[in-house]
């Protein structure tokens, strides 16, 4: 078993989780309607402990070298929810403290009703998360309901971008004027996944 903690960085740390936990080779049907020959299942790594912690490190690394100055960082229930609070848990230990909130998929149909639920000033600075970009359509959902709320987006940010269907694209006319990052490729993790069989 991997030592995580004895990595050089959270970056390389995530790469090489997400290779080893995240990623499959098969034949594989995805939520876009359409298929592949493989899948990321980024959740087996953002909700693993280690993962947490590379998560959180390394997505809050990239907001500070970005310089979005947010004051919180939310996404679509539910690929982004352990991005969120594995961020803001860190955030909150190196003293720099972002705030989490998450986007409910629909209105609440009870109580207050809300669709953002977690952090709520308005006027407020946010960066949007997501797990896996395909088409973008779960990020422009989350983009969409927090300038609707009254957040200003200073930035968009995924784990891992599949590169197909359309989705920088997409995510990137509906972010602007804000940035939309990957930190890492479809072809960064399945790379890694190769080299990780390749040495075994």
């Amino acid at each position: 078993m991997v030592s995580w903690r004895n990595m050089k960085n959270a970056r390389t740390k995530l790469l090489q989780m997400l290779a080893e936990k995240s990623f499959r080779l098969g034949d594989f049907k995805l939520s876009s309607g359409g298929t592949s020959d493989y899948y990321i299942d980024c959740r087996l790594t953002t909700l693993d402990a280690a993962g947490a912690v590379a998560t959180g490190e390394a997505v809050l690394e990239e907001i500070r070298e970005r310089g979005w100055n947010a004051g919180a960082i939310g996404g679509l229930t539910m690929g982004a929810d352990p991005i969120v609070v594995a961020t803001s848990v860190i955030s909150e230990q190196q003293g720099s403290p972002i705030n989490g909130f998450l986007v409910r998929k629909a209105e609440k149909t009870h109580g207050t009703g809300q669709r953002i639920e977690g952090f709520r000033e308005k006027g407020a600075r946010v960066v949007i998360v997501d797990d896996v970009c395909t088409t973008g359509a779960s990020t422009i959902q989350a983009i969409e309901a927090a300038r609707e709320f009254g957040f200003e987006v200073a930035g968009v940010l995924c784990l891992v971008e599949r590169q197909e269907a359309g989705g920088r694209v997409n995510v990137q006319k509906a972010a602007a004027p804000a940035e939309f990052v990957a930190l890492f490729t479809a072809n960064d993790v399945r790379a890694e996944h190769v080299k990780a069989l390749e040495t075994k």
